[in-house]
């Protein structure tokens, strides 16, 4: 009589077939870096899978905004019983580097970007019964756009002897930009009681600054250290005649620069007899 195998045995024969039997997991790779593509160029998300493609193989892109959740993602094109479907509103610049995408590579072309493309790609394949993994890839993508032309204004006391804020932002612009102020005054330099206060970008720390030994009398311009570069905000204390002028302020990211000028007027305190 021939003795079957024990259960530990038969056990351990499952398991073999199980790890041994081909396509049984998806496997998805994308960049671990984010992506980042200038205003009007086209993007190319990478994504590509190793699966043993069948009958049931699907591919689908969809794209969620920053700071939503995953759940709420929104679908850009389908592929799946051999034909494509775009959808939703990337539809008309959306397609596939490689269609049909059942080669390993399903990367996402997107023309003519804009700043609504930013945000969160996902590359899902589907390859029933293959449900070992999630089969998602994630790309983070920004859109590159230069600053635009910065919005300035200033308050405060703008009287000899006051204190003026000056302030300075751009609507647009990715990355982020950083901003910076230039007076444009006379050569003859501020009195050594003027001074500039803020955050330093070099060092991070709020101070104050001598405005009469930080500019270079023998230019025309003087460029602030201690504006705050990303506030864009310049707090101008115990303001003399030589602070007033035109202020110029500089918005500066990767794509370029911006700038705006504001004059600066300054009166005198009256006096309350």
């Amino acid at each position: 009589m021939t003795q079957l195998p024990g259960p530990s045995l038969c056990g351990a024969l499952l398991c073999w077939v199980c790890l041994s039997a081909p396509g049984l997991a998806v496997e998805v790779e994308v960049p671990a870096e984010p992506l980042g593509v200038p205003l009007g160029k086209t993007a190319e998300l990478t994504c590509s899978y190793s699966t043993s493609v069948g009958d049931n193989f699907a591919l689908e892109w969809s794209f969620v905004q920053p700071g939503r959740p995953i759940s709420d993602s929104q679908p850009i094109l389908y592929f799946t019983n051999g034909q494509l479907y775009p959808t939703g509103s990337k539809a008309e610049r959306a397609s596939l580097l490689h269609n049909p995408p059942t080669g390993g590579v399903a990367s996402l072309k997107l023309t003519d970007v804009r700043p609504s493309d930013t945000g969160t790609y996902l590359c899902h394949v589907n390859n029933p019964p293959d449900f070992y993994t999630n089969g998602l890839g994630l790309i983070n993508l920004t859109v590159l756009v230069p600053p635009s032309r910065p919005w300035c204004s200033h308050s405060g006391q703008t009287s000899v002897g006051g204190s003026a804020a000056l302030r300075c932002s751009s609507s647009e612009g990715a990355p982020r930009p950083v901003y910076n102020w230039v007076h444009l005054g006379s050569s003859s330099p501020p009195s050594p009681g003027s001074m500039v206060q803020g955050k330093d970008p070099a060092t991070e720390e709020e101070g104050t600054q001598d405005l009469g030994k930080a500019r270079n009398s023998t230019h025309p311009q003087y460029k602030f250290q201690a504006c705050d570069e990303v506030t864009g905000q310049l707090i101008l204390t115990n303001l003399s005649l030589a602070s007033a002028g035109t202020y110029r302020c500089v918005a500066t990211n990767q794509m370029g620069s911006a700038s705006w000028r504001m004059p600066l007027h300054l009166g005198f305190q009256s006096k309350l007899l």
